[in-house]
């Protein structure tokens, strides 16, 4: 997600800088190249050869030292991005004042990148006045600021100034600067998880799809420029951008209604959603209790969501579907994408081992108009997804 992008992290003098420490790991594990400076006294929460060893720099605290002068307009144009995190009340203030006493200060007064800074602090120094007027003074001076969280506090209190878990930090940047634009403008539509529908108040008829698929389609899209619309059926999944807007459905029904309703302001629409084929004609008001006779369950069929949107589709509309084979996959695929109008059909076969419902890891088959057209062996859920998503790109832009 950053591969290739240089972060300049700044960390102050707070308890919450423990959690930078997770934050280097998280971004070098997305690609990017990261240097650290700390203030003198951010010495007594984090360990500076921790920091060091694990983006493979030395952590620059002086503006002088035995290595020579820390070139501090160096710094500040070398970064793709600053990130302060976690800012302090006091380097907050002299953030706001243009205070210039540590190199952290100097390299940020230097920096010609975007700054985006992460406070963390005491409950009533948050709610300060002057705290309240410093953060405007960041805000109007163009520098981003992350949402502090409400929890525990190192003083005992219990309430807002909790830095931003890494996390938090990590999505808010790649969503703030480093989305690309190759689906600027374009709108999206995503179906994932399972639906489940009712026996009885108690019971449903359902299956072992986990979503994960299709909260990876949506953050690839996402992270391409599209606006994005991710309709789940019952899963514990949460997006990793809050700019995809999410709907929470249960049944087919209920998919069905939500996906026709925003489907024609779409420009994609990815069915990847395990939905129900059938339902019950008539859901028990009551618990069925065990009786000496088997019940028969009278089952009907669901709306076809993937049918629907393809016969319903715009000139400059792309669908794509996905089928779950298990015998004659190829023909049996490209017969429904045939059948559903689809532009492309993304096959998984339960024959392949390793991929599939449950596992963090897929293989699929890409089939269009012309046959086979991409097929991606067994790899993460996320790198399949990019894959997908930059067919799509691909034929969008044709």
């Amino acid at each position: 997600m950053l591969q290739g992008k240089k972060i300049l992290l700044g960390i102050t003098a707070s308890i919450a800088a423990y959690k930078s420490i997770l934050l280097v790991r998280l971004l070098v594990k997305a690609g990017a190249e990261v240097r650290v400076i700390m203030t003198p006294a951010a010495k007594d929460f984090v360990s500076p050869l921790v920091l060091s060893t694990l983006t493979n720099h030395p952590v620059l605290i002086e503006l002088a030292g035995t290595e020579g002068w820390s070139n501090h307009v160096e710094l500040g144009r070398w970064a793709d991005l600053f990130v302060i995190a976690p800012l302090s009340c006091n380097s907050l203030a002299k953030m706001a004042n243009g205070q210039c006493d540590n190199l952290l200060m100097a390299s940020y007064l230097s920096a010609t990148c975007p700054v985006m800074v992460a406070p963390a602090m005491d409950e009533d120094m948050w709610q300060h006045n002057s705290t309240k007027r410093n953060l405007q003074t960041l805000h109007n001076d163009g520098i981003y600021i992350m949402p502090v969280e409400t929890g525990e506090l190192a003083s005992g209190l219990f309430g807002p100034g909790r830095m931003a878990e890494p996390e938090t930090i990590l999505h808010a940047m790649i969503s703030r600067f480093f989305r690309k634009d190759s689906l600027k403008g374009k709108r999206a539509l995503v179906t994932a998880g399972p639906t489940f529908e009712a026996i009885d108040p108690v019971r449903f008829i359902g299956n072992h799809s986990s979503g994960q698929m299709g909260f990876a389609l949506a953050e690839a899209l996402y992270l391409q420029g599209a606006d994005v619309v991710l309709v789940t059926g019952p899963t514990a999944l949460t997006p990793a951008f809050a700019g995809i807007g999410l709907v929470r459905v249960v049944s087919a029904a209920e998919m069905f209604e939500a996906c026709n309703r925003v489907f024609g302001n779409m420009d994609i629409a990815i069915l990847s959603a395990a939905v129900a084929d059938y339902k019950m004609q008539h859901i028990a008001e009551q618990k069925i209790k065990k009786a000496n006779t088997d019940p028969t369950l009278q089952l009907v069929k669901t709306k076809d969501i993937l049918a629907h949107l393809g016969a319903s589709k715009k000139p400059g509309q792309f669908v794509v579907g996905f089928a779950l084979e298990t015998e004659n996959e190829l023909e049996n695929a490209q017969k429904k994408r045939l059948a559903k109008n689809a532009d492309a059909i993304v096959l998984n076969s339960l024959k392949d081992q390793g991929a599939g419902f449950g596992s963090s890891e897929n293989q699929v088959t890409i089939l269009d108009q012309d046959g086979i057209a991409l097929f991606i062996p067994l790899v993460s859920k996320t790198i399949v997804a990019e894959q997908i998503v930059s067919y799509i790109v691909s034929k969008i832009h044709a």
